[in-house]
């Protein structure tokens, strides 16, 4: 039997991508919550591109003073604006310079934890059956990992790479996005749409990449942005510990340093507290996003 084009069902089943693309950005610029989050990332990311023309030194470059005395411990000044760690290493050019292996973790296991949430709550929400239950019963598996400890075991075994780090937070992370994926996606697949694209003949691998792949980009957003705090916090936790890479200045490795040379008991403020600083605002970051997108991914809760 031949098929039947209908061509107003065809239309009412095509993606909405650029329709949930507008929403978000329209509603960037509504919430302030979400547009403070969004512009910390953005500055973050704008010093670590231009940190090799920001950092006024090299971060592990030993310094001397005019008369040749090491330039150790010194206090701000226009010379050293944030002063100097105790092995007469400028500050300032170790913060700015430490903004890239931080952010490098922090985006690329964003992105990770994205992208595995995503295709397993998309894969068991759509196929349910045995699928759904073996990826879920993997998902309660991971989840019942105590994260920390499981981190610095595993980059222990592996190597305390920044590569590897991503690799074992995206391990971690994933399951959270991809039980909340999967209810959506159980959600998405009742809706008229999908009922339209299977009439038009659309295959099952074709309705979930094109119909409802596009409709979980929010959460995908959503847990990729708080994702993003998760890693850099989890790269600073293991490079104070003595985990992270040896060859890497990050701000991990500076209040690493800067506990072990007891640089609070000189009072050297201006050593520790500015990494301590960006690593609360990353992490204040996604959880300003995040509160600010809850109106635009669960409306429901703005009700009453």
């Amino acid at each position: 039997m031949a098929s039947i084009e209908l061509p107003h069902i065809a239309a009412a089943a095509r993606p909405r991508a650029p329709g949930l693309f507008a929403r978000l950005a329209r509603h960037l610029a509504k919430n302030p919550s979400a547009l403070i989050g969004v512009s910390i990332y953005l500055v973050f990311v704008l010093v670590a591109a231009l940190a090799g023309s920001i950092a006024p030194y090299d971060p592990i470059e030993i310094l001397f003073t005019e008369d040749g005395q090491l330039a150790a411990s010194l206090p701000p000044s226009a010379a050293h604006l944030l002063g100097t760690t105790n092995l007469g290493r400028d500050v300032f050019s170790q913060l700015v310079l430490g903004a890239r292996p931080s952010l490098f973790v922090g985006l690329t296991a964003a992105v990770a934890v994205a992208t595995i949430g995503s295709a397993v709550g998309l894969v068991a929400g759509y196929l349910g059956g045995w699928v759904d239950r073996a990826l879920m019963r993997l998902a309660d598996l991971v989840l019942g990992l105590p994260f920390l400890p499981f981190v610095i075991v595993l980059v222990a075994l592996i190597g305390p790479s920044l590569q590897n780090i991503v690799l074992t937070v995206a391990i971690l992370l994933w399951p959270n996005a991809a039980r909340v994926i999967r209810s959506q996606v159980l959600t998405l697949s009742q809706r008229q749409f999908i009922e339209a694209a299977r009439v038009t003949g659309a295959g099952e691998w074709r309705i979930m990449l094109v119909h409802i792949a596009p409709n979980i980009v929010p959460l995908a957003f959503l847990y990729g942005s708080i994702a993003v705090g998760w890693a850099i916090l989890t790269q600073a936790s293991l490079s104070f510990l003595g985990f992270g890479a040896t060859d890497t200045i990050s701000w991990g490795t500076m209040l690493q340093d800067a506990y072990a040379s007891q640089a609070l008991d000189r009072e050297q403020f201006s050593w520790f507290v500015p990494p301590g600083i960006c690593l609360v605002l990353v992490v204040l970051a996604g959880f300003l996003i995040s509160r600010g997108y809850e109106e635009l991914l669960f409306p429901k809760l703005g009700e009453g």
